[in-house]
């Protein structure tokens, strides 16, 4: 028989806003931005005051943990829905402050006009009407006598019955005697099954991600600093992207400056690179499987809940160490000289630029294995050769593609129990065969889509090669993705479509090479037999009209590192399948080749 998973309770609104004062509830995104617009908070004001249903809230009771002194610890409720709405309650009844959009500590004042029985966003007009009430907080959290605020009001504004202005007044006041439902799961349900019930419940269809969980155990606990370790958390990943949110954090955070968090990713402020813009879900993901040896995220909420695998039960020493190790993991990952040499080596093989990375997994995977690698004391010039291998690779086979952290799971279990360079050589024997290079990857570059991870990979190659656009006689291909080049076609588009092929056709990988623009407008939508004519023209001396080349043998060295075959001289559209099954065979050689020299 199925048991109930979880209870659900219609309780007062001030009872809500008791426990989330005492702590009973947590609400984890306290610390994050307040991203409801304060009309919203209007809205919800009135939706109370007019009795209309408010939605639920939906908490997870923390599982009861066994103290050291063999006492038990009741776990709190977990807010894992209804944040904003809490946080709005908060606000517009007990006057409490929130955090903005811009990480600024503000007030939102709801005003409330009696007569027309209205609330509105507090604004300077409003502030001058003796109408409007300017603050409910006031009234709501018993900060003022309700017989002298009529008093007042009725004083300001003549010809008013006080006994209407009092009954509307004091039904404003009862507006925490209105109830709201409380869903609360089960602490022992696992995270698949909270998340399941998650969706059923929430009619928005928003998905929480086990990283939304981990988040929500990390700042609910006070005893190991929690939410100082969210903080970090959030604030570093979001100075990866915008680093002048530096002095905000100094504006907005005066305490959180003091402490050695903040130090040690201060060095954000003055970082442009753009590479790896890891969100809070790829920072507790690499740091996680790194220090643990594990894969599965649902792994850490268990272990920061406190959870013994092997006896089922939860205890505070579990807690704390896997707070301890996650920290670790955690200042690992923002170490400066770590981030710095992580990216330097994945640069190494070419990877410029996030246009080329479309594999968040991949590159995560290799970061962990970075890390993990010099923990282990690799050498140095291995570890690059070693993250670069594994990097491109994944990104070839699609490695953490389909089950990332089954995947996940599996290879840093191994990667912790064996020497890398046996397991990396297994796994290539397994994975890049003769017919992976000859005859898999030649199928996979047969795609229209220009993001393609091979083709990615390609040009990775094409980068560390130092190669030439192509006609370009100084130009670089890396030249080309970091100034925001664009890709061209070899048979131009035009030519092809008024020949009547659809956009699956020419819009071949095959047919695309990084091209300087003006060679691209000069070509316009001539064959390729007419433009390598005027090519083999201007190298014999006619005058420049594509590009810089003037000798045949520079062109056929342009055409090379391009994958370009030589029969592209005498090529029309009768030739272009060939063309497209010869450039395949050509740039998986070349990206063969590339991964063997890394």
């Amino acid at each position: 028989m199925k048991t109930q998973k979880y209870s659900v309770n219609q309780h007062l609104i001030e009872t809500i806003l008791s426990w989330v004062k005492s702590d009973e509830i947590a609400i984890p995104e306290i610390q994050r931005p307040f991203v409801w617009d304060a009309t919203k908070v209007r809205d919800l004001m009135d939706s109370l005051y007019q009795g209309y249903p408010i939605g639920y809230l939906i908490a997870w009771r923390n599982p009861n943990v066994k103290l050291k002194d063999g006492t038990t610890a009741e776990g709190k409720k977990i807010l894992i829905d209804g944040q904003q709405r809490v946080t709005a309650l908060t606000a517009a009844i007990l006057g409490d402050y929130v955090i903005n959009k811009e990480y600024k500590r503000v007030k939102i004042k709801i005003a409330f006009n009696p007569l027309e029985e209205k609330f509105e966003v507090l604004n300077t007009a409003i502030e001058r009407d003796s109408s409007w009430l300017p603050d409910i907080s006031k009234i709501t959290s018993g900060d003022v006598d309700v017989f002298n605020l009529v008093e007042t009001y009725c004083a300001k504004n003549e010809n008013i019955d006080r006994k209407f202005i009092f009954d509307k007044i004091e039904y404003l006041r009862k507006i925490t005697q209105k109830q709201l439902g409380l869903i609360e799961l089960d602490p022992d349900l696992d995270i698949e099954t909270v998340t399941e019930i998650f969706i059923r419940i929430n009619s928005k269809g928003v998905v929480l991600s086990q990283a939304d969980f981990a988040m929500s155990k990390i700042a609910a606990n006070e005893s190991y600093g929690g939410t100082n370790l969210r903080k970090f958390i959030d604030y570093f990943c979001h100075l990866a992207v915008a680093p002048e949110f530096y002095s905000h954090i100094i504006e907005v955070d005066k305490e959180f400056t003091t402490t050695d968090f903040f130090q040690k990713m201060s060095w954000l402020k003055n970082e442009k690179e753009d590479l790896y813009d890891p969100n809070y879900n790829d920072l507790l993901r690499v740091a996680f499987t790194s220090e643990f040896n594990r894969g599965k995220l649902a792994d850490l909420v268990s272990l920061l809940s406190g959870r013994n695998f092997e006896t089922r039960t939860y205890e505070e020493e579990i807690a704390k160490q896997s707070f301890a190790t996650l920290e670790k993991g955690i200042l690992n990952f923002v170490n400066e000289t770590n981030f710095k040499k992580f990216l330097m080596i994945t640069k190494s093989a070419g990877f410029i630029s996030p246009k080329v990375i479309r594999s968040q997994n991949a590159l995560n995977f290799a970061y962990i294995l970075y890390l993990k690698l010099k923990s282990q004391n690799y050498n140095p010039a291995d570890i690059g050769t070693y993250v670069c291998k594994w990097f491109v690779l994944s990104i070839l086979t699609g490695r953490y593609s389909a089950s990332p952290e089954s995947m996940f799971d599996f290879d840093i279990k191994n990667i912790s129990s064996k020497d890398f360079k046996d397991y990396l050589e297994s796994i290539e024997n397994a994975e890049l065969s003769d017919a992976f290079w000859d005859t898999a990857l030649v199928q996979n570059l047969q795609t229209i889509v220009s993001s393609s991870p091979n083709f990615n990979v390609y040009l990775a190659a094409q980068v560390k090669s130092n190669d030439k656009g192509f006609l370009s006689k100084d130009i670089t291909v890396n030249n080309l993705i970091s100034l925001r080049g664009d890709i061209h076609h070899v048979f131009p588009r035009d030519y092809l479509k008024k020949r009547g092929l659809k956009k699956g056709q020419y819009n071949q990988i095959a047919n695309y090479v990084y091209m300087q623009s003006e060679i691209n407008i000069k070509i316009g939508n001539k064959a390729p037999n007419i433009y390598f004519d005027e090519l083999i023209e201007q190298c014999n001396g006619s005058g420049q009209k594509y590009g810089g080349i003037d000798d045949l043998q520079t062109l056929k060295e342009n055409l090379t590192m391009n994958c370009i075959p030589e029969t592209i001289f005498s090529m029309d559209i009768d030739n272009y399948n060939e063309f497209l099954m010869q450039r395949r065979l050509l740039m998986a050689k070349k990206i063969k080749d590339y991964y063997q020299s890394l």
